[in-house]
């Protein structure tokens, strides 16, 4: 008893002030979740309550099954937004950044506030901007495509290229917090690093192939994973730019969990995709963090 009201007179006021943060943690986040578990093993309604399913892994069955196997579509469709996004914003970032390096702290300071606005701008606004960019009759890349005398394209209703063209509006749109770290992480290299490679006669190109880029490895990692979390659970976007879903084809995996939990009203299916989807964000993080993590200090 000695020991645990010392360590209250000591720690007390420190968990006395991380309480609020901890109690609204529990009651909005961990109990949803852990809730939301036990009803993907549920016949779930909100007038009725739930009734566990026979055999317990049903609803996940069900849901790679439901309406043709449209869930699958929405798996492969996530997958391949989150493979060309996150592709383009790691290179992205990595070249702006380089770019940027060079400047002067004003300008330096000036590209790095402006390319990280997309971050502050809310998604419904960046979404609607590219619905209107993608219009088929007065949008601009149709205004693009006439210029050089192509036919006019139905960016968003047609179902061949509906999600190609989401994914381009995602390549297209700065990658804001890459940018910013990754100039963050480039500032703090040793410019000795450089400066030997310039006496053994290396080009710009070498030095940021074999000096800047394995530098700021432990950057990429973060980034890797916060992108490829962001991409696993794009919503606004698609739902903005194409809410009929165009025939399914650009169905997500977050679309299918919302269209089945607020639509259908079918809560246990869509509970069993959601832990689906935090289960492939489990496997892809630990993937990455096994093949990216480094050991270089500087």
């Amino acid at each position: 008893m000695t020991a645990v009201r010392a360590f209250i007179k000591k720690y007390g006021w420190s968990y006395f002030f991380i309480l609020p943060s901890f109690v609204t943690f529990m009651i909005f986040t961990f109990v949803p979740v852990l809730w939301s578990f036990v009803i993907s093993f549920q016949d779930y309604s909100l007038v009725r309550g739930g009734k566990w399913v026979t055999p317990l892994y049903a609803n996940y069955v069900e849901a790679f099954t439901l309406l043709n196997g449209i869930f699958i579509v929405a798996i492969r469709n996530t997958a391949l937004y989150t493979l060309f996004t996150v592709t383009a914003a790691i290179l992205l970032g990595l070249i702006i950044s380089s770019l940027i390096q060079p400047l002067g702290h004003r300008l330096g300071a000036f590209f790095r506030a402006a390319y990280y606005l997309p971050a502050v701008t809310s998604a419904l606004i960046v979404g609607l901007t590219w619905a209107y960019i993608f219009n088929a009759q007065w949008g601009f890349a149709t205004y693009l495509t006439r210029m050089v005398g192509a036919p006019p394209i139905r960016w968003l209703s047609d179902p061949d290229i509906a999600f190609w063209s989401v994914v381009l509006s995602a390549v297209l749109t700065m990658p804001a917090t890459a940018i910013v770290l990754f100039s963050a992480a480039m500032g703090g290299i040793p410019r000795e690093y450089y400066e030997a490679a310039e006496l053994d006669g290396a080009n710009p190109i070498r030095k940021w192939w074999h000096i800047t880029v394995p530098l700021v490895k432990s950057t990429t990692l973060y980034l890797v994973v916060l992108y490829t979390i962001a991409s696993f659970e794009v919503f606004e976007r698609i739902y903005i730019m194409v809410p009929s879903g165009v025939g399914n084809s650009t169905q997500t995996i977050v679309t299918q969990i919302y269209n089945n939990g607020f639509k259908d009203f079918d809560f246990g299916i869509a509970s069993a995709q959601a832990f689906v989807l935090f289960a492939m964000i489990a496997l892809v993080a630990i993937f990455q963090f096994r093949a990216l993590r480094s050991d270089v200090e500087y």
